[in-house]
């Protein structure tokens, strides 16, 4: 059932309800009954509203509907109510006091907030002529010269050929051909592309093929419909070329696609994976919209959702090693595949450039992924496949749906629970302290932790009185002393010494958890072999992200999506995406102890800016992953602790830093983050497009 309170007040002796609510049957018809704290049933006045908006986003249609409701009976605002929602099957019970009224109405509030910031945006977007991704695309697309010159390119034997497989079935004439016109003006000319025609035997489909006399297009009329899979493969058995490239039957390639993946695999000979960016484009095929400018090579987020989906192209060899499509994955055959082909590949390459155009049309997962409820569920065994295959030292509960649909929400079983020690530096500010600890303790259910908090120059006595207090209060909670002056990386690498467990979890002083199983959803990445250090969702107290994953090079590195809500829908769900990132913050960083003394801990040269990024990219250096989790989840009241860095004397400590760490990292400036794609902003951490 979905449901939503829109407002509940009390007003002359009368409490108002307004919301909706929808059956996981849309048809079943729903009752509304009020209950007082004893179980009487109380007379309401219950008005059934139509409510078309809640229609259009959970059906993807507007039907006949009353989905809404506004109820009223007599009730004070001290006294205790149930509101029973009922369908045939279904029943929800809610308790209607106070507390709940002001729980409600303090999320329209921010849902109404958001509302008006995403309006005044659009406004101000209006306002200063900001471009639509249509024109930005228009605007820095291939030119006409561009391509003449590609098509100049004398192709020898050592160049890649691409076998293009593509399934049919009962394609539209339209759709078909304008896929096999935009292939076949390709400036790349080394292709053949393999038509497998699973279509009843009316021969429509294959006279729309035979237009077009090309030997470099085959057709199979299959007699039968195999499925997506059974189709596919049978184009695939068709392929004599070195890569085999996907494509759907109703999409669009821009002329340079080939070109593009033939010179990166000839730039790297070890590519044996490669795919691009892509956008969508309307059925008429005159307007591109919601570009999908991806990270390079990302495991983490492919076991989050299919992120690469098209163009991809696979070697050959691989393909006829580890298997073509297995069609007991047929909605997400694409997912499977690409995990079994990039599982092997030596180099996995990634084209930041608009190769494919994805078409939308009604009932397309393009346009509405939950329109293949199945594939959804095909895709949930894909990401528990390759777990087993590749991380078997995990071990996988559920996975459900994450935020939203298409995104998977990985849960980890612990047999055992390593001791992880955390560490939290700390100079006064002993009512923040006292918040992170006992919310580790009292929100956050890992049963085997230890605190260590590193004292460093606090003058309240009132601080060190907290400290015997809460050392008494909790026997896994140790409290010692850093005298020197404030250094972030000497003051946890201080507190390290002091470390018993196999896990650290740096924590600072102003965090506190939010999600109980947050260091549970930490832990499933940090105990694989090749995971290195692991971060979290960080929010502000009005609930803005203040960290969901570090980008180097907006300034000289940023927190993603810093000062956006989470639920307003971030680029492509980034923020509520598991995935690898070049940094994290160690505002709360879980990283294996053995790597932490391998890596040698902290740089003490980094003083207080850039230590944990700094930290990070050794990781990443030394091979190793570094992963952001957006279901680990705490507050961070930044910067209370130490105030703001503004005298003459720490402002050249940090130019200082900035230099040793952009020496460092010079290459990753050079290249740009690989984990961030270059048409994106370098002056805003929202993912909107580069300025132009």
């Amino acid at each position: 059932m979905k449901y939503r309170f829109e407002s509940i007040a009390y007003k002359d002796g009368r409490c108002l309800i307004s919301g909706f609510a929808l059956g996981n049957d849309p048809d079943a018809v729903l009752s509304y009954v009020v209950m007082d704290e004893h179980d009487n049933v109380q007379k309401a006045e219950i008005k059934k509203l139509v409510r078309n908006d809640v229609s259009n986003k959970y059906l993807h249609r507007i039907v006949e509907n009353e989905y809404g409701f506004a109820i009223s009976f007599s009730g004070r605002p001290d006294e205790k109510y149930l509101l029973l929602i009922k369908t045939g099957t279904e029943q929800k019970a809610f308790k209607i006091d106070q507390k709940t009224a002001a729980y409600y109405n303090g999320l329209m509030k921010l849902r109404k907030n958001a509302f008006l910031r995403n309006l005044k945006d659009k406004i101000k977007n209006v306002k200063t002529g900001e471009l639509t991704y249509n024109d930005w695309y228009q605007k820095t697309k291939i030119t006409k010269r561009e391509l003449d010159e590609q098509r100049k390119l004398v192709i020898t034997e050592e160049m890649p050929a691409f076998s293009i497989v593509i399934p049919l079935y009962c394609t539209a004439e339209k759709y078909l051909c304008e896929l096999i016109e935009s292939i076949l003006h390709q400036t790349y000319g080394k292709f053949e592309l393999c038509l497998a025609d699973g279509s009843p035997e009316d021969k429509k489909v294959e006279h729309i093929v035979r237009k077009y006399p090309d030997d470099r297009i085959k057709y199979t009329f299959i007699g039968e419909n195999r499925g997506i899979s059974g189709n596919t493969n049978v184009a695939v058995d068709m392929a004599s070329g070195d890569f085999i490239v996907l494509c759907d039957h109703d999409d669009l390639l821009p002329e340079n696609a080939l070109y593009e993946f033939a010179m990166a695999i000839m730039n790297d000979p070890e590519t044996d994976c490669i795919y691009s960016d892509e956008d969508k484009i309307n059925q008429n095929g005159t307007v591109v919209f919601e570009p999908h400018f991806k990270p390079d090579f990302n495991v983490d987020m492919l076991r989050s959702n299919n992120y690469i989906c098209h163009l991809f192209a696979v070697r050959k060899t691989l393909v006829d090693q580890y298997g073509k499509f297995d069609s007991a994955f047929d909605g997400s055959q694409d997912h499977d595949f690409i995990f079994r082909m990039t599982e092997h590949a030596r180099h996995v390459a990634h084209v930041p450039k608009i190769l494919y155009h994805w078409r939308t049309i009604e009932g397309s997962t393009a346009l509405n992924p939950e329109s293949k409820m199945y594939a959804i569920e095909a895709g949930e065994r894909a990401v528990r496949a390759n777990y087993e295959r590749t991380v078997p030292e995990v071990k996988i509960g559920e996975i459900t749906k994450g935020a939203h649909y298409g995104l998977y929400h990985v849960h980890f079983v612990f047999d055992e629970y390593p001791l992880i020690s955390v560490i939290i530096p700390n100079k006064d500010h002993r009512e923040d302290l006292d918040q992170a600890v006992r919310s580790l303790f009292n929100v956050g259910t890992w049963p085997n932790l230890e605190v260590i908090i590193v004292e460093n120059n606090s003058t309240e006595p009132e601080t060190f009185a907290y400290y015997d207090k809460i050392q008494t209060e909790y026997e896994n909670v140790r409290v010692v002393k850093y005298p020197d002056i404030f250094n972030y990386s000497k003051i946890n690498n201080f507190g390290v010494t002091y470390a018993k467990g196999e896990y650290l979890l740096f924590l600072n002083n102003d965090v506190e958890m939010i999600e109980p199983e947050s260091i549970q959803e930490m832990m499933g990445y940090a105990l694989r072999h090749d995971v290195g250090a692991v971060g979290c969702r960080l929010l502000y107290p009005d609930k803005t992200i203040q960290h969901a994953g570090v980008i180097i090079g907006i300034g000289v590195a940023d927190h993603a999506f810093k000062g956006t809500y989470s639920g307003d829908g971030t680029y492509f769900n980034r923020a509520m995406t598991p995935q690898d990132v070049s940094a994290v913050t160690a505002a709360a960083m879980l990283t294996k102890r053995s790597v932490f003394d391998r890596l040698g801990g902290f740089d003490e040269q980094l003083a207080v800016n850039f230590n944990d990024i700094d930290y990070c990219l050794k990781v990443n250096e030394a091979g190793l992953k570094v992963v952001y989790n957006p279901n680990a989840c705490f507050y961070h009241y930044e910067s209370k602790s130490r105030g703001q860095d503004a005298t003459s004397e720490k402002n050249a400590r940090y130019m200082q830093e900035l230099t040793l760490f952009t020496e460092r990292w010079k290459k990753i400036f050079q290249n740009g983050d690989p984990y961030y794609n270059p048409n994106l902003s370098v002056t805003k951490t929202d993912y909107s497009l580069k300025e132009l």
